[in-house]
């Protein structure tokens, strides 16, 4: 095992993608336990779309793909904010026709300028040797941003996932924190594109998430248990991606589904044991 790590990480692109990787996924997981809470998990995959759109664009434009695809899919998610909060075009809806029609618009710009070739594969799916040392820096940057301001912003993210009436009636601009939350989402959606792709990104967000609330009842509890899960499922993802010559992002999705059945099989164990126990005491 050792030797195959440091196999790996003699590869410039494979620790460019482990570095960015890593960082994006801890970005998702913490984001994520707000979302899925929320009933608002499926935005990812909604601005992950918009994120294709305008990967697509910024490529036929010959412009530098991050750089465009970041205030785009920014825009869109304070968009789609709006929408959801001040118009009968609600949630879910508001998503599916954003992102369907970013999707269209990708997929009708990339076949008019490259054709469609490979390229479109790597949008979708994600490619780790579309990390680019310029990219590399970009992505840890604002994924330090991203980590920074969910600690600043935790108290506050904390309250509104639960109960968002309630700190609105305290004063507390919930407008302006529900943006910040879909500011934060945005960018790391957008970052982490590049390696799982429009189709598998938003896995990252709903995944882990789910899987620590199988086992964990605390929002702080869950929100590391989520981190944890992330982290250790796109490392190994990324080594077995190596050693098997798969997809990364598929083989990363794919370890998030196992460990969901593991958690779940896991809490099925421990409810039937606790039930077990009472039924002792009971008899007794």
């Amino acid at each position: 095992m050792i030797g195959v790590l440091i196999e790996m990480f003699s590869y410039t692109f494979l620790v460019r993608a482990f570095t960015v990787g890593l960082l994006v996924s801890l970005c998702a997981s913490l984001l994520g336990v707000s979302l899925v809470l929320k009933r608002y998990s499926m935005i990812g995959d909604g601005l992950s779309h918009v994120g294709f759109g305008s990967l697509a664009a910024a490529t036929a434009a010959n412009l530098a793909p991050l750089a465009v695809s970041i205030p785009v899919v920014v825009a869109a998610a304070f968009l789609l904010l709006r929408l959801s909060e001040n118009s009968k075009i609600k949630g879910d809806a508001a998503i599916a026709m954003i992102s369907t029609g970013a999707l269209a618009m990708g997929v009708v710009v990339i076949s008019q300028t490259t054709g469609m070739n490979t390229d479109v594969c790597n949008y979708l799916f994600g490619s780790i040797l579309a990390m680019t040392k310029s990219d590399v820096i970009l992505s840890v940057a604002l994924s330090v941003m991203v980590l920074a301001m969910f600690i600043v912003f935790y108290n506050i993210i904390f309250s509104i996932t639960f109960d968002e009436t309630f700190v609105r009636s305290c004063g507390i601009n919930t407008g302006f924190n529900n943006m910040v939350i879909a500011l934060l989402t945005a960018v790391t959606i957008v970052l982490g594109m590049r390696m799982m792709g429009a189709l598998l990104i938003s896995s990252l967000i709903i995944f882990p998430a789910l899987t620590s609330m199988r086992l964990c009842k605390r929002f702080k509890t869950v929100t590391l248990c989520s981190a944890a899960v992330s982290v250790v499922c796109y490392f190994l993802g990324l080594v077995i991606s190596y050693v098997r010559n798969i997809p990364t992002g598929a083989s990363v999705v794919i370890l998030n589904i196992f460990t969901f059945i593991l958690f779940s099989g896991i809490r099925f164990l421990v409810v039937r044991a606790k039930r077990g126990r009472k039924a002792l005491r009971q008899a007794g």
